[in-house]
């Protein structure tokens, strides 16, 4: 690309820049943030206490896009970029979705709602919703779509639905007091409805914290009114509000990867797909961070294997990345684990702080996020590079660092030990969330996901009904 006017697409982008890996790493953008809702209601430690101890409310009415899919050919659209099987998939269930490129990469996840006969929404990071708009409107499919983008720009822009959670020990309980009775039995990421402040609400079976909870979900107009009852009604029950600063760390403890990098830059296949993408959108804005540095693009594409996502991966549909996944299926993949950082180490970055030499990369508490789509490398004891860690951050319940990662078989095995480089190298990258530090190495166990004990329990039940 020759011009020098403003990229105005994806493609652009990519023609317009020497190497679009070192563009993201580079790009000057920062962490992934969550600025609509308060940071804290008490405190960060007391609020992720909550969804161990009693209860919590997590608000999540903001920081995802909607994508309202409708018509005749919606499941057939949704079916076909879908690694998933929808057979058995019925209006009133749910399903976390995922999407590949052509090469058989993650392009993205969504929480995907089987609202009502032809009748669908996608929850979640903009990649796969941007994915299915596009194949909407190329492909021939009879569908409507509706898009809410998410308000992290605009905290006073208006959505169409407000999106609560409840969960912990004391979930249930609260729940039952705000219907006036018991809850509607559904299982486990199935859908009812409930009453709440005499307004239907729509409740999906959602755990995250080891026991059953639900997402709440109904009209943007209704949302206070459902969310001061919820408060009200978990008073005697131990509630609190998680602000934005515990909130995404509960992840850390259930072991989702909210973030890898949407395999969306490379193949001449995916050329028209860039093209429809703004310059603008979630690919061509983030960022990239770490520790883990490669000129080549692919370097982090990532598989489902390696996000946990081999099991729910079904050959008995055709779909977008079906070929090259057949024949991935048939090769070693690393696996997810949760690596649980060092505290003596920890702690010396800290102390770095306090020194007249060059400090460590700071450790935010209680998200460690620096970056868009975080990439540390994690190395052996011979310094050879073993994995990748990505969303870090502190476990108040764990009394530890935790990082979510996907390592070799070799050394995927719980209490292994491994080396997680700190910060990146040569003093760090131009994002404006990077400050001049030097790499630290810090050793880690490897742990199982989901790493907290009552997830892990739950989800076992889970897979015994």
């Amino acid at each position: 690309m020759t011009s020098t006017a403003k990229p105005r697409t994806l493609q652009e982008i990519v023609d317009s820049v020497p190497n679009i890996a070192q563009y993201l790493y580079n790009n000057q953008t920062g962490p992934r943030i969550y600025p609509v809702v308060q940071p804290e209601y008490t405190n960060w430690r007391d609020e992720q206490r909550s969804w161990r101890e009693t209860a919590c409310l997590f608000d999540l009415s903001y920081h995802m896009t909607d994508l309202y899919v409708s018509g005749p050919d919606a499941f057939r659209l949704l079916e076909r970029l879908a690694i998933n099987s929808f057979k058995g998939f019925t209006p009133g269930r749910a399903k976390q979705m995922v999407a590949c490129s052509p090469a058989g990469y993650v392009i993205g996840d969504v929480i995907l709602f089987y609202l009502d006969e032809e009748s669908f929404n996608l929850v979640g990071r903009p990649s796969v919703h941007n994915w299915v708009q596009y194949h909407a409107e190329t492909g021939g499919y009879d569908v409507q779509l509706e898009r809410d983008e998410w308000a992290v720009g605009d905290p006073n822009r208006r959505r169409k639905a407000f999106r609560f959670q409840v969960q912990g020990p004391n979930a249930v309980q609260i729940l039952e007091k705000l219907n006036g009775g018991p809850l509607p039995d559904v299982k486990f990421f199935h859908m009812g409805w409930i009453t709440i402040a005499g307004h239907q609400v729509r409740m999906l079976h959602h755990g995250m914290s080891g026991v059953a909870g639900a997402e709440l979900i109904g009209p943007f107009e209704h949302g206070p009114e459902v969310k001061a009852a919820i408060v009200e009604a978990g008073k005697e029950f131990g509630l609190r509000q998680v602000g934005s600063r515990a909130y995404a760390t509960n992840t850390l403890e259930s072991g989702w990867i909210p973030s890898p990098l949407p395999a969306v830059y490379t193949g001449e296949e995916l050329r028209a797909y860039r093209e429809w993408l703004p310059a603008a959108s979630y690919e061509g804005g983030g960022a990239i961070g770490g520790s883990f540095v490669s000129d080549n693009i692919e370097d982090y594409y990532l598989d489902p294997w390696e996000l946990g996502y081999g099991s729910i991966l079904k050959f008995d549909h055709d779909f977008i990345g079906r070929e090259a996944l057949e024949e991935m299926a048939k090769q070693p993949h690393r696996k997810k684990v949760t690596l649980a950082w060092n505290g003596e180490d920890v702690a010396k970055v800290f102390a770095s702080l306090f020194g007249k030499d060059t400090p460590g990369k700071y450790i935010d508490l209680p998200l460690s996020q620096y970056a868009t789509w975080m990439y540390d490398k994690v190395v052996n004891q011979q310094g050879e590079t073993v994995g990748i860690s990505t969303f870090c951050g502190y476990s108040w319940n764990e009394r530890s660092m935790l990082s979510l990662a996907m390592l070799d078989e070799a050394y995927a095995e719980p209490g292994t030990e491994v080396t997680l480089i700190w910060g990146e190298p040569d003093g760090g990258s131009r994002k404006p969330s990077i400050e001049p530090h030097r790499q630290f190495e810090i050793r880690a166990t490897v742990g199982p996901v989901p790493y907290a004990e009552p997830a892990r329990q739950y989800r076992a039940r889970l897979r015994g009904q």
